[in-house]
């Protein structure tokens, strides 16, 4: 079982940045209005609560979502997108979180083949719960579609990124 100690320091904080990576190309996919913005922005952290709370969660998902709760690698993170993402446009953010999460799937393929597979259908997961967590195209939460046509894309674009994981393909179809 893959554990943090499998990776390098740099490696690491890029496999513990991709959850909130996964939920930033929804949003900047489909910039809505404020609200919708905080919506989606919320949803990586609530999955990542989830996952240090279900007993069902693989060792390398607790310990991602463990070591983001830490002060310092919270620090360390938005550091690392600051410097990654500063100056971008939303379809820019959005590219760069696309190429980010596939290089983030290499790794864990490279690193970590027996933990691969459940941690990346876990990402999707989230950037799928991102992009379900705010309402676009309405009005103050009035009218709008729970997933946008631009966050079906993203959402196909994110599971081509990580290799197509278990799951990626029935959420498209019910979303």
């Amino acid at each position: 079982m893959a554990s943090k100690s499998t990776f390098t320091p740099e490696e690491w904080s890029r496999i513990v940045a991709s959850p909130v990576v996964a939920s930033m190309a929804i949003t900047a996919a489909d910039p809505g209005g404020l609200w919708s913005l905080l919506q989606e922005s919320m949803a990586s952290g609530w999955a990542l609560l989830e996952a240090k709370q279900d007993a069902q969660a693989t060792p390398l998902v607790k310990a991602v979502a463990d070591d983001i709760a830490d002060t310092n690698t919270r620090n360390a993170v938005r550091e690392g997108f600051q410097a990654q993402f500063k100056g971008s446009q939303f379809a820019d953010i959005k590219n760069k979180a696309i190429a980010e999460l596939h290089a983030v799937s290499s790794l864990l393929d490279a690193k970590a083949p027996e933990d691969a597979v459940a941690f990346k259908s876990w990402l999707w997961s989230v950037a799928q719960k991102s992009a379900e967590a705010g309402k676009e195209g309405g009005f103050l939460g009035f009218g709008g579609v729970a997933v946008s046509d631009a966050e079906k894309a993203t959402l196909g674009e994110i599971a081509t990124a990580l290799g197509n994981p278990a799951g990626s393909g029935a959420g498209l179809a019910e979303t």
